[in-house]
This record gives structure tokens, C-alpha cells and sequence, in this order.
């Protein structure tokens, strides 16, 4: 979540993951203005600045998120990175048993390595969260833990807009453009997408860098060169590239699809054929709708910050709740595959307990000869085989 610094109640704050940096503890309101607390962040009407009471409750509101805030995070860290490593293994583990590798698997292992790259920078902002917003890890890892972070939100949107057209061609033309969905394709696509996110974030390659903090601290922040015009374009920038436009996209396909399929006189796929592409679709839009319920109130409280001089408490912790919201996102797909798909769950539970093929051969005969073929958990000791009746002599 990328934001550029702006210059709020004389402090030019920080800008990747939020313009919340400088509420996160009592040092940073503290610095602002010597022992005092300069609260032009806050609305006057409703925190009015030097005023007791309002001063101590700011104070306490951004202590309790300084408080709360790494727990939440660290607890969404931890299960997404659990969660998505076990979604990678399950299908590493299916190409390993050489079980065909479909275009839908292509697709879901990129958007957990996605997930997994945007969990991997949590410990930095958990990190700044607990030492009031100060960078302690350098220029360059300002550089490349900022572009991570901004091109795994683009990433992720483009490849569910790529797993949306996807979905519509299996629905809507089965048969015409089946030697398009092969899986060499699919990682054609994926690789397209990821040339494309990079070149999307140039920006904030060039300016990213480390920015004077009080006590000679440091904070990694978007360094416009005007930070007033740059910041307004550049949130109109980062809204349409990583938000509006695939959501436009995603809904009209959609559309088209479920319109398809309501007045569809076309000649049908087999029936096994159609269950199966109903029930991935299915997973397809469970996954898009909760990227886009989680990431909405990001981008529409972003806008809504472009014509907000003194932004309220309350408004302090919903933006704070929307992030949370954001990355909570990627700790929630790996539980939707297993939920929403029964392949799924069936390779997950094949790859946590993997079996072993025993075969039996009855050698009695050559030609008629009988074979059977028994699936034992790995480690499980096998019954002998029953002995020979022999006829008497």
C-alpha cells in the first residue's frame, strides 16, 4: 500500500502502507512540537488542539493502535504465509505425482506466491509500527520492500482479471478457444502480467528513498518532487490502475458470463465437463469478490484523504481498519480453495498425507494372470499376502 508523503501539521509524514505513520505512539505526536501535541491532523471542531481531554484521548487512540495494530498483523502474517505455503506445496506436490497441471492451478499458485511476496513485508511494517514509524534497514531495502508492496497489489488484481477472462472462455466458449486454455498459455499470461506490474510502479522505484524524521531518525517514504499535485495524480494513478480498471473489467466480464448462461442456446459440453467449470467458476468469483470487499475501503478512503485537510479520529481508525482489511485478504484465499473446491481439498489432503501403491500379482497363470492394487497411508505395514491352497495328493 503505497502513499506518498504529504506535508500534514507541519511533520511530512511517511508514505508506504499509510499517512498514518505519525499516530503510531506518543513519541512521534510528541515531536511534532516539542512536549506539546499538535493535533492539525484532526478535525479543530472535534480535537481541538491543547485542549486536555482531546489531546489525551488522540494520544491514547494512537497508542491503542500502536499496541494493537502488531498483533493484528503479526496474526495475519503468520497464517498467510502458513496458509499460501501449503497452497504452493499442495500443487508442486500434484505436479511431482504427475498429475496433469491445469490452467486454474497455473493461476491460483501465482496469486499465492502474490500473497506470500505482500505477507513477506509485514515484519518491516510491524517493525515501524513499534519503533514510531523509523527505518532502521536502509535505502535500498526502502526501495525494494516499497516496490514489493505495490506490485503485489497490482499483480494480484491483474491475474484474477486474467483468471475472470479465463473463467468467461471455458464458460462461454468451451469448445471454440479450448487450444488457447492450455497451460503454456497460462504461464505466458502470468509472465505478460508481471512485465506489465513492473513497468506500472516506475514510480515508485524513482522515488522511494529514506526521509529526515526528529531525533535523527529516518522513515522509507515516496519522495515526489511536488508533494502536493504529485500526491493527488499519483492516488488517481495507483485507484485505476490497481483498482477501478480490473473491477470494471471483472464486472462486465461476469456479467456477459451470467448472461450467457441464462439464454445460452448453444450447443452444450458434456455434463461432468459443466459441473466442473460451474464449480471453478464459482471459486473464481468467491476469490474476486473478497479481494475487492477487502480492498475497497483502501481506495475509497484514499480518495476521500485527496479532499480532507484535518482528517477526524474516527476516520484515523477506519483507515487503519481498512488496511487491516487489505492485507487480511491475502490470508483468506488459501481457505477459499479448500472451502470452494473439492479437487482442491482432495490434492491437499493427498499431499499432507501422501500413499503408497502396493500391487499384488496372483502368478498362478501367465496369460489370465490377475492383478490387484491396494492404497496404503505412507508407513503402513502390509498384510501378507493369503497362502496358496494346495489340493492333496
Amino acid at each position: 500500500m503505497v502513499k506518498p508523503n504529504r506535508q500534514v501539521g507541519g511533520l511530512q509524514m511517511r508514505g508506504r502502507e499509510a499517512t498514518w505513520w505519525f499516530t503510531v505512539g506518543k513519541d512521534m505526536f510528541e515531536a511534532v512540537n516539542g512536549s506539546s501535541l499538535r493535533m492539525d491532523f484532526y478535525n479543530g471542531s472535534n480535537f481541538p488542539v491543547g485542549h486536555g481531554n482531546s489531546t489525551t484521548a488522540a494520544q491514547d487512540g494512537a497508542l491503542h493502535c500502536s499496541a494493537i495494530l502488531p498483533v493484528i498483523f503479526g496474526f495475519i502474517c503468520l497464517l498467510g504465509i502458513m496458509g499460501n505455503s501449503i497452497v504452493m506445496y499442495t500443487i508442486i506436490k500434484k505436479t511431482k505425482c504427475r498429475a496433469k497441471l491445469t490452467v486454474p492451478d497455473i493461476f491460483i499458485f501465482n496469486v499465492s506466491i502474490v500473497d506470500l511476496l505482500f505477507l513477506l513485508g509485514m515484519p518491516f511494517l510491524i517493525h515501524q509500527l513499534l519503533g514510531n514509524g523509523s527505518w532502521h534497514f536502509g535505502a535500498r531495502m526502502c526501495t525494494v520492500i516499497t516496490a514489493l508492496d505495490s506490485n503485489s497489489q497490482i499483480v494480484s488484481t491483474y491475474i484474477l482479471t486474467a483468471m475472470t477472462l479465463d473463467r468467461y472462455l471455458a464458460t462461454v466458449h468451451p469448445i471454440r478457444f479450448n487450444y488457447v486454455r492450455t497451460p503454456c498459455v497460462a504461464a505466458l499470461v502470468i509472465g505478460m502480467v508481471w512485465a506489465l506490474s513492473v513497468l506500472t510502479i516506475i514510480p515508485v522505484w524513482m522515488y522511494a528513498g529514506l526521509m529526515p524524521l526528529p531525533d535523527g531518525l529516518v522513515a522509507c517514504a515516496l519522495l515526489l518532487p511536488d508533494p502536493v499535485t504529485d500526491t493527488y495524480w499519483f492516488t488517481l494513478y495507483q485507484f485505476f490502475l490497481a483498482f477501478a480498471m480490473p473491477l470494471v473489467i471483472i464486472c462486465l466480464v461476469f456479467f456477459k458470463m451470467l448472461q450467457h448462461m441464462s439464454s445460452s442456446v448453444a450447443p452444450l459440453p458434456p455434463r461432468s465437463l459443466r459441473v466442473r467449470t460451474r464449480k471453478v467458476t464459482r471459486m473464481a468469483v468467491a476469490i474476486c469478490l473478497a479481494f475487492f470487499i477487502c480492498w475497497a475501503p483502501y481506495y475509497i478512503l484514499q480518495l476521500v484523504h485527496l479532499g480532507v485537510q484535518k482528517p477526524t479520529l474516527a476516520f484515523f481508525y477506519a483507515y487503519n481498519i481498512a488496511i487491516s482489511m487489505g492485507y487480511a485478504n491475502s490470508c483468506i484465499n488459501p481457505f477459499l480453495y479448500i472451502i470452494l473446491s473439492e479437487t482442491f481439498k482432495m490434492q491437499f489432503l493427498r499431499a499432507v498425507c501422501p500413499v503408497k501403491r502396493k500391487f499384488r500379482v496372483n502368478p498362478s497363470t501367465t496369460d489370465g494372470g490377475s492383478v490387484s492394487m491396494r492404497l496404503l497411508p505412507e508407513g503402513a505395514q502390509q498384510e501378507p499376502a493369503p497362502q496358496e491352497m494346495r489340493a492333496p495328493q
